[in-house]
C-alpha cells in the first residue's frame, strides 16, 4: 500500500495534476443554449422522443471528447442547455455542439479553391476511403488525381449527375421526368462557359439547375464567413448543393450531388492508430441497409475521375471530409485514410459517429458561468465532510478506544488513494469533481468506517467466546470479509445502475461512490487485515490493555473453558478392618 500511494502520489506531481478537475458547479465554464428547428415539411419533429434522442447523441458526441461531466438536458419544449466546465477545450467542444444538422454523404461533382477568383481547377490531395482488407491508397493521396474539370465539363457532369436514374429529378411542369434512355447529354462545345445544350438540344430543367448551380458557385467566397455559414442551409437530400469546407489551413467548395448515404446508416465510427502502417485512420461500420448504399455509390465513384471519384461528407452544410474511392467497398466496413492527426481521426469519427441528429439547432445563447457560486458550495460541502469524518472519529474514539487508531489511518489511506486518482483521471479521462461527486465521497466515509466496525466486532465476538487476540483475529476475518464484500457489492451495483441510467452531475456522484467503494475492499484487504494481524503480537493488544478496545473484562468475555479429571472415589473401608 505504501508503495501504491507513493507511486500514485508521484505520478500526480509528475503529470503536473496535483488537484482534482473541477466541473462547472464549482470551477465554472460556458453554457451554451440551443433551440430545435423543424425541418421543411417536417412540422411536428419536435416532439420529446426526438428531443430525448437529440440530448443523447449530444452528450456523447460532447463527451467523445473525454469524460468532461458535460451537462446535457432539455429545458421547455423546444431548447437544450449544455454546460461545458472550465478546463475542457470548449472551442472543441463548442463546434461539437453546434454541428447538429444531420450527415450525409454526397458525390462531388466539382471542387475549387474557396476564393472566387481562385482557379477553379486547382485540387489538392484528400484523404482516401477503402474498404477493409482492400488495398490502401497513399497516405494523403487521391488515386489517379487529375485536375478538376473546367465549366464544360463542370456542366456536364452537372446535367448527368441531375438526370442519373438513382437521383431523384425535377419534373418539368405538366410533363413526365425522363427516362434512363434519354439520359445522355449532349456534347457541349469547347468554348461553353456554362455547360449549356448545344442549339439542337432544347434546354431542360436540369441543365436549368446545373447552370444555376454553376453560376452560385463561381460566386461564392468561402473565406467569408457570412457566405461560408449560409452555404448548403436548407438544401434538401435528395437536392444537389454547393458547400465549404476546410483541407488543411485553407477553405475549399464543392459542388456535390444528391445525397445517396444518411448519417443514421452509420452505425459506428472511430478513429484509431494503424500499427502497421503506423498512422491515424477512421473506422466506419454501417448498418446493413447503410452498407448496401454505401456499396452502390462507392462502385459508381470507382470508376471516375477526379474529383467526381470523391464522396463528400456533409455535417451542417459544411463539408467536413472528401475522400476518394478506387474501388467498390462492400462488406459494411470501410475507413479513411490519409494526412490525420491524432485529433482530426478522433474528431471526424466522433461527428461521423454521433451525427445524425434527427432534428436541426441553432446557438440561442452562449454565456459563461462565474464559479464565485460554485466556490462556495465547495467549501459548505468540505465543511459538511469534515464535520461527518469528525463525528465518525469521535464515535471510534470512544466506542473502539485504541482500535480506532487502525480506523482512523485506514480512513487517511483510503483518503490519499482517492485523490491523488481523481487527480490523475482529471488529466487522464478529463473526470470532472462537481458538488454531487464531493457528496459521493462524504457518503463513501460511512461505508468505509462500517467495514471496519463489521470486522472490528467480529474480532470482538471472539474474545467474547473466551480466545486471545492472536486467533481472535484470524478466526473473525473469513467472517467479516464476506459480510463486507456483500455489504460493498450492493453499494457498487447501486453506484453502476445510477452511472448508466443517470446522466450530468448525478454521474459524478455515481462514479465517485463506485470508485470509493472499489478502494475500501482494497484498503481493508491490503491495510486493515494486515495491520490487525502485527498489532495482534503487540503486548498493548494482545494483553486486553483498557485502552485497546480489546478488553475481555469490558467485553463481558467468558472465562477460558478448562476441563480437569476427576480422581476415583475411595472404596468404603469396613469398620472392623478400621
Amino acid at each position: 500500500m505504501l508503495i501504491a500511494m507513493v507511486a500514485l502520489t508521484a505520478g500526480m506531481f509528475l503529470s503536473k495534476q496535483t488537484t482534482p478537475r473541477l466541473g462547472i458547479d464549482l470551477a465554472g465554464g460556458t453554457s451554451i443554449t440551443l433551440k430545435a428547428k423543424s425541418e421543411p415539411g417536417k412540422p411536428d419533429a419536435i416532439n420529446e422522443t426526438n428531443m430525448n434522442t437529440a440530448v443523447g447523441i449530444i452528450e456523447r458526441r460532447v463527451n467523445g471528447l473525454g469524460v468532461s461531466e458535460a451537462e446535457v438536458q432539455t429545458q421547455g419544449r423546444d431548447h437544450i442547455i449544455v454546460n461545458i466546465p472550465k478546463g475542457t477545450n470548449e472551442q472543441q467542444a463548442r463546434e461539437q455542439v453546434g454541428t447538429t444538422a444531420q450527415l450525409y454523404f454526397r458525390p462531388v461533382l466539382a471542387f475549387a479553391d474557396g476564393a472566387p477568383a481562385a482557379p477553379e481547377g486547382a485540387q489538392s490531395p484528400s484523404p482516401s476511403a477503402s474498404g477493409s482488407g482492400a488495398p490502401k491508397a497513399e497516405d494523403g493521396k487521391s488515386p489517379s488525381a487529375t485536375p478538376s474539370s473546367s465549366a464544360t465539363s463542370q456542366g456536364r457532369a452537372l446535367s448527368e449527375a441531375l438526370k442519373a436514374p438513382n437521383a431523384p429529378t425535377p419534373t418539368p411542369s405538366g410533363g413526365e421526368s425522363k427516362k434512363a434512355d434519354d439520359n445522355k447529354a449532349a456534347p457541349t462545345p469547347s468554348g461553353s462557359a456554362s455547360g449549356a445544350p448545344s442549339p439542337s438540344t432544347p434546354p431542360t430543367g436540369e441543365d436549368t439547375a446545373a447552370a444555376g448551380l454553376q453560376e452560385a458557385f463561381a460566386k461564392l467566397d468561402c473565406t467569408n464567413e457570412e457566405q461560408r455559414a449560409a452555404a448548403g442551409k436548407g438544401v434538401k437530400p435528395e437536392d444537389p448543393m454547393i458547400a465549404c469546407g476546410q483541407r488543411g489551413a485553407a477553405w475549399g467548395k464543392w459542388i456535390l450531388g444528391p445525397a445517396q448515404v444518411d448519417g443514421k446508416d452509420v452505425k459506428d465510427a472511430k478513429g484509431i492508430i494503424d500499427p502497421q502502417r503506423g498512422m491515424w485512420i477512421v473506422t466506419m461500420q454501417f448498418t446493413d441497409n447503410g452498407a448496401d448504399k454505401f456499396a452502390k455509390i462507392t462502385g459508381e465513384l470507382a470508376t471516375k475521375q477526379a474529383p467526381q471519384n470523391q464522396f463528400a461528407i456533409v455535417l451542417d452544410g459544411q463539408v467536413i471530409s472528401d475522400p476518394s474511392v478506387s474501388q467498390a467497398l462492400t462488406g459494411g466496413n470501410a475507413e479513411i485514410s490519409g494526412g490525420f492527426t491524432q485529433q482530426s481521426a478522433q474528431d471526424l469519427g466522433n461527428m461521423l459517429s454521433y451525427g445524425a441528429l434527427p432534428l436541426s439547432f441553432s446557438e440561442d445563447s452562449v454565456t459563461t458561468v462565474t464559479a464565485a457560486l460554485g466556490g462556495e458550495q465547495l467549501k459548505a460541502g468540505l465543511i459538511a465532510g469534515a464535520i461527518g469524518l469528525l463525528l465518525v472519529v469521535i464515535y471510534l474514539l470512544v466506542y473502539y478506544r485504541g482500535l480506532a487508531f487502525v480506523a482512523i489511518i485506514s480512513l487517511l489511506v483510503s483518503a490519499i488513494l482517492t485523490y491523488t486518482i481523481m487527480a490523475l483521471l482529471g488529466k487522464g479521462i478529463g473526470f470532472a469533481l462537481n458538488l454531487p461527486a464531493v457528496c459521493g465521497a462524504i457518503v463513501a466515509i460511512g461505508i468505509t468506517a462500517d467495514s471496519f466496525i463489521v470486522y472490528f466486532e467480529r474480532i470482538r465476538d471472539e474474545i467474547r467466546e473466551g480466545r486471545t487476540l492472536r486467533p481472535a483475529v484470524e478466526r473473525a476475518w473469513p467472517r467479516a470479509r464476506r459480510t463486507i464484500l456483500v455489504s460493498d457489492f450492493v453499494s457498487f451495483l447501486a453506484a453502476a445502475v445510477l452511472f448508466i441510467v443517470t446522466v450530468g452531475k448525478v454521474q459524478g456522484f455515481a462514479f465517485t461512490l463506485g470508485l470509493t467503494t472499489l478502494l475500501d475492499v482494497v484498503v481493508v484487504f491490503l491495510f486493515t487485515k494486515p495491520i490487525m494481524t502485527l498489532l495482534a503480537r503487540t503486548k498493548f493488544f494482545a494483553s486486553g490493555h483498557p485502552w485497546s478496545g480489546l478488553d475481555p473484562k469490558r467485553l463481558g468475555a467468558k472465562p477460558p473453558l478448562r476441563r480437569s479429571r476427576r480422581t476415583a472415589a475411595p472404596a468404603p473401608v469396613d469398620a472392623k478392618e478400621a
